[in-house]
């Protein structure tokens, strides 16, 4: 079943401008035409099981509605590409690895249709199928780099799979993924996550390495490098608890907006860059939309530097 979002906003009349709940249409997943052109597709995923499993706080399933109510408002500047939203998929029975499975198969046919699909989580067990769908729209023997924005390597071993279990599961069976950890807390992350990094060969940047961005930068050039595909998600918890309070694990020595915004910037020009993800945005742990809202301008700038880059398909 299709679950759609009535997208709507102000509306500032005798003018030219635009803004995005204008732009976006609701398209069926059956329904969505392939372009020569790369567009934007849009797709929510109402699931915080696996934060619940991960004993985290949950309320982050109500964040896809209320990130594109935030959205919607934002000034869309551009007519060269269309923005499509193709509804959110929820998490029914505390089904989580069903919920993810059809997450997968959205993106893949979005990817499939020439379209870079921005996920709106939804928990971080969201990227499990965020990643599913890349892998089956690519193939198994195209590779496939994972850069994650995150306070956490979320590479535990559980009895089941939960928001810190994905990177794990993905590296274990899959010998063409790899993985890069941007914002790393050292105080975010026991011993044996780190031998467990080594183990993978995981690649990380500490949050008191990030600066100055040159060194970041390159880091990110040289990992993008070795792959096919990027695709890129962030964890809203990476940032500092006072710009972002709303979120499981709130982070007291977290990122500045600033910081997210050129690091997002930087992944989502690169030229094998996919697809994006955010989640971790809880609003029944925010303050004033704070945390909603700057996600919304991340991904309302990602938006911007896509249409700005040269017109091109998959490869």
């Amino acid at each position: 079943m299709d679950l759609f979002y009535e997208w709507a906003g102000r509306i500032d009349k005798n003018t030219k401008g635009k803004r995005l709940h204008q732009v976006v249409e609701n398209t069926k997943i059956d329904d969505v035409v392939k372009s020569d052109e790369r567009h934007i597709g849009i797709v929510g995923f109402e699931c915080d099981e696996g934060v619940k499993r991960n004993k985290g706080r949950i309320g982050a399933a109500k964040a896809p509605n209320h990130i594109r109510k935030l959205l919607g408002s934002i000034p869309y500047h551009y007519e060269v590409k269309s923005v499509i939203d193709i509804g959110n998929i929820q998490c029914l029975d505390n089904d989580l690895e069903a919920a993810q499975s059809n997450l997968g198969k959205y993106v893949a046919k979005l990817i499939n249709k020439n379209f870079t699909p921005i996920i709106l989580g939804g928990g971080h067990e969201t990227f499990y199928g965020h990643y599913l769908g890349a892998r089956e729209a690519v193939g198994d023997d195209k590779k496939i780099g994972m850069i994650n924005l995150d306070a956490h390597f979320d590479l535990r071993m559980d009895e089941i799979p939960s928001s810190g279990t994905m990177f794990r599961q993905i590296l274990e069976s899959d010998k063409n993924a790899e993985y890069l950890c941007v914002g790393l807390q050292e105080l975010g992350n026991i011993e044996q996550l780190f031998k467990t990094a080594e183990e993978f060969g995981v690649e990380y940047i500490f949050e008191t390495e990030i600066q100055p961005f040159e060194k970041t930068f390159a880091k990110i050039d040289a990992f993008a490098k070795k792959q096919d595909y990027v695709i890129y998600t962030i964890c809203t918890d990476v940032i500092n608890q006072a710009y972002a309070p709303g979120v499981s694990a709130p982070a007291p020595f977290g990122l500045e907006p600033k910081t997210v915004r050129a690091i997002t910037e930087h992944v989502v020009k690169l030229d094998n860059f996919l697809s994006f993800d955010v989640s971790e945005v809880n609003p029944t742990l925010d303050v004033a939309d704070q945390t909603a809202r700057l996600i919304s301008y991340v991904i309302a700038e990602t938006f911007m530097h896509l249409n700005k880059k040269s017109k091109r398909g998959r490869k």
